[in-house]
C-alpha cells in the first residue's frame, strides 16, 4: 500500500456567491470524495486555486479539511518564493495533516541548483513527509531527474514525486535508479496507466473527484496483472480525462462545472481562471451519463 493511498484527488476549493472559501462545504466535499473512494486529499493545490487564496485562507483550508476526514492530507505549500513556502509549513505543521505537495517553483525559473536549494530548505523546515510536484507545461522549468535523483538520495523526508512531466520514458528512468521506498504518484490521468507499467504506484488526479471507484479499480486490476481489465477501465475513463481541461476552460473550470451539475456547491473559480463557458455543465452531465452507462456495460 503506498504511504499517502493509491487514488487521492487534487481537490477543488469551494467559493461562495461572493468569492470568499466556503469551509463548510470544503469539509464536506473533503468527507464525499472519501466517500466515493478517494484514498487521500491534496489541499491547496494548483487545483484548488493555490495562486488565489491567501495564507491565511489555506491555513484555515488545512485544519478543516484534517478534521474532516481520516484518510492522508497533503497540504499544498509550493511557491515561487522559498520563505512564503516556509510560512506555509509552519501552517500545515499546526494543522496536522500528513505530508506536504511542494511545485516547482514557477515563473522565475530557477536553475536546478536554485531549485534543489529550494525543496531542501522547504523540506528540512518539517519533519513531515514531502511530495515533489513536477509540472513544466504550468511553471516553465523541468526538475532533471539527476536533480530529483540527489533530492530523493539526500534529503530524508523527500519521499515522493507526483509527476505530470509528460514523459514516462524518463519517469522510468528515474524510478529505475531512486531509492526502493520512494514513491511515484501520476500527476495526469491520462498518464496514470502508462506510468503504472514503470512503477508508479498511483496516481494525485482530478477527474477522481468523480471517477475515483473507477481509478482504484483499474489500479488494483493491473496490480494483480489483469492487464486487459485496467485497459478497458482506462478507456471508460478517456473522455473524463479530456474534459478535466483545455484551452477553452482550463483545470479546475471544468471540474468545478461538473461538480456544480450534480448539485455540490463549489462555485465559480476565482480570477483570472473563470468564468465558465456557456453549456460547460451541460458537458458535464453528458461525460458523467457517458461515465454510468459504460459501467453498466
Amino acid at each position: 500500500m503506498a504511504r499517502f493511498g493509491a487514488v487521492l484527488t487534487a481537490m477543488v476549493t469551494p467559493f461562495d456567491a461572493h468569492g470568499a472559501v466556503d469551509y463548510d462545504e470544503a469539509a464536506a466535499l473533503a468527507r464525499w470524495l472519501v466517500d466515493n473512494g478517494n484514498q487521500g486529499l491534496v489541499i491547496a493545490g494548483t487545483t484548488g486555486e493555490s495562486p488565489t487564496l491567501s495564507h491565511e485562507e489555506q491555513g484555515k483550508l488545512f485544519e478543516v479539511v484534517r478534521q474532516a476526514v481520516s484518510v492522508p492530507v497533503l497540504a499544498g505549500v509550493g511557491s515561487n518564493n522559498t520563505v512564503e513556502s516556509l510560512d506555509l509549513v509552519e501552517r500545515a505543521v499546526k494543522a496536522g495533516v500528513d505530508g506536504l505537495l511542494l511545485v516547482t517553483p514557477y515563473y522565475n525559473r530557477p536553475s536546478q541548483a536554485g531549485l534543489y536549494r529550494h525543496f531542501e530548505a522547504v523540506a528540512r523546515a518539517s519533519s513531515l513527509p514531502v511530495m515533489l510536484y513536477d509540472i513544466p507545461v504550468r511553471t516553465g522549468r523541468k526538475i532533471d531527474t539527476a536533480t530529483l535523483l540527489e533530492l530523493a538520495n539526500n534529503v530524508p523526508n523527500i519521499v515522493a514525486l507526483k509527476d505530470a512531466a509528460g514523459d514516462p520514458a524518463e519517469t522510468a528512468s528515474f524510478i529505475a535508479r531512486a531509492p526502493a521506498d520512494f514513491e511515484v504518484y501520476s500527476g495526469d490521468d491520462s498518464l496514470t496507466l502508462p506510468l503504472l507499467a514503470v512503477g508508479a504506484v498511483g496516481v494525485v488526479g482530478v477527474a477522481t473527484h468523480w471517477c475515483a471507484p473507477d481509478m482504484v479499480e483499474m489500479i488494483e486490476s493491473f496490480a494483480k496483472g489483469d492487464v486487459e481489465r485496467a485497459r478497458a477501465l482506462n478507456a471508460r475513463m478517456i473522455p473524463s480525462f479530456e474534459f478535466e481541461t483545455g484551452l477553452v476552460a482550463p483545470n479546475p473550470v471544468p471540474t468545478k462545472a461538473l461538480l456544480r451539475s450534480i448539485g455540490r456547491p463549489v462555485g465559480e473559480c476565482r480570477l483570472p481562471m473563470g468564468p465558465t463557458p456557456e453549456g460547460w455543465e451541460d458537458k458535464a452531465r453528458q461525460v458523467l451519463a457517458d461515465l454510468e452507462a459504460a459501467r453498466g456495460a
